[in-house]
């Protein structure tokens, strides 16, 4: 078909070419996007008297029922056209005639893409804040149920100090709590309207780009006409905020790909989020998880996909940047849909709550508390926690953990020790010592729910 953009050629395109450049095939997601965008753009001509109402009442009328047919199936976007403006273009031309052709004065393809774009990433900013803030209060459930559910916390993956599963998952809280505000950082800074900036230099018609501006949701119209067309520094943050965001999942897979080994035996991973083996019948795999993990590195590989394409472009727009969009939707389907199922997942889970404080208990995460219980007593702590090396050193070789000792077993190390050290050193005494603001004791705890509980309010009567 001829090119909205032909007339300056004197033969065809070749057909490689033309399939090398067409953007079609994945542009094509950005129709309603496209057609919500020419409808400010043609809202705002008529304003400003460079098209009629007549017209812009039949374009309004053309485009609403292209979005139509596509929704219903009866329109096809098919690789006939090079990309989804020129799609709209065509068929919007073809149902009402001349009218179409003035929709897009004083418009190029480059603020029109650079628009399209900009719309598509804040409408899916918002879709991911949604999905996080399913995570988040699934998160909270399980953390208000698991105050006084005991576990050890580990730093080089070893037993370290006892906390709560609360504590635990509290510190994933944070975590997705930051992704929350990292997006609402991300959509304040790139809520500027690029229509109207034209190719590059903006426009000789008087457009109001401060009324499109604001029947678009904008907060105002971008300030340069040149960086308008050529900036993706708002897609870069935003592919780095999905990074961050699998980032964390990531971790947290690969805890529960750890504590649903058979060596922790923490967590049991529900039927319907896992697999089994083709060769193994015992076998049960945390698949969900795994590729979680795995599909970080994709989302990585857009990012960085993403900068190398910009590091090298000069001013203004260049047809390079038409690789934003492959890489970015990827990402965006990506993060989501590993949102979506790892919290379905982590929610029908169940967790071995005797196991986790049995290995909290043998793995000596009360030996710090137990050389503060000397250091109460007038040792002095690097003496305190000589002594209790000593200790540990003694459960070890006779498989016993430190409150499973006698009395006259401690004594035999330290005189120090009395009747009350069994007092100092049980799981619950050891975590309801830690008042410290953000450490795991109960009473903090319920502090902390307060505030995720009254956070995630407050979110959800701003949207």
């Amino acid at each position: 078909m001829a090119q909205l953009w032909g007339g300056r050629f004197t033969k065809e395109t070749d057909k490689q070419v033309y399939d090398f450049n067409a953007s079609i095939s994945f542009d094509a997601r950005l129709l309603a996007q496209d057609i919500e965008g020419s409808k400010a753009h043609v809202k705002m001509l008529e304003r400003c008297g460079i098209i009629t109402g007549e017209e812009r009442d039949s374009i309004l009328a053309g485009l609403d029922g292209i979005l139509a047919d596509v929704s219903s199936g009866s329109l096809q976007i098919t690789s006939e056209y090079e990309d989804i403006h020129s799609f709209v273009e065509a068929n919007l031309i073809e149902r009402i005639g001349d009218a179409g052709k003035k929709m897009h004065t004083g418009r190029s393809r480059n603020d029109q893409v650079a628009l399209d774009m900009r719309l598509y990433t804040r409408d899916n900013i918002g879709v991911m804040k949604d999905r996080l803030t399913d995570l988040l209060q699934t998160l909270l459930t399980i953390i208000e149920a698991n105050t006084n559910t005991f576990m050890p916390g580990f730093t080089h993956l070893q037993k370290a100090q006892p906390v709560t599963l609360a504590h635990y998952f509290a510190a994933y809280f944070e975590m997705f709590r930051r992704d929350y505000d990292r997006l609402c950082d991300i959509y304040e800074r790139m809520n500027y309207c690029p229509l109207g900036a034209g190719a590059l230099a903006g426009t000789t018609y008087p457009l109001d780009r401060d009324y499109t501006a604001e029947l678009l949701g904008f907060t105002a119209p971008t300030a340069n006409s040149m960086d308008s067309v050529s900036d993706r520094d708002y897609l870069i943050e935003y592919l780095a905020a999905l990074s961050i965001i699998m980032m964390h999942l990531s971790r947290f897979c690969e805890e529960i790909i750890i504590w649903n080994s058979n060596e922790y035996r923490f967590v049991n991973i529900d039927d319907a989020f896992a697999t089994g083996s083709s060769i193994m019948p015992q076998k049960k795999n945390p698949d969900i998880a795994e590729l979680t993990r795995g599909k970080c590195g994709r989302v990585y590989g857009s990012l960085m996909a993403l900068l190398t394409t910009m590091k090298g472009l000069p001013l203004a727009y260049n047809k390079d940047m038409q690789e934003d969009k492959e890489a970015a939707f990827d990402a965006m389907d990506t993060v989501e849909s590993c949102l979506v199922l790892f919290d379905k997942m982590i929610s029908t889970m169940t967790f071995n709550t005797d196991i986790m404080r049995q290995s909290a208990a043998k793995g000596f995460t009360n030996a710090t508390d137990a050389a503060d219980y000397l250091v109460s007593k007038g040792v002095p702590f690097r003496d305190a926690h000589g002594i209790i090396g000593q200790i540990v050193l003694y459960c070890d070789r006779n498989n016993k953990s430190i409150e499973e000792c006698s009395l006259e077993e401690l004594q035999a190390i330290s005189g120090y020790f009395d009747n009350d050290i069994y007092d100092h050193i049980s799981m619950e005494a050891c975590v309801e010592k830690r008042l410290t603001k953000g450490g795991p004791a109960p009473l903090r705890m319920e502090e902390y729910i307060r505030d995720c509980r009254k956070w995630l309010s407050e979110r959800e009567m701003r949207s």
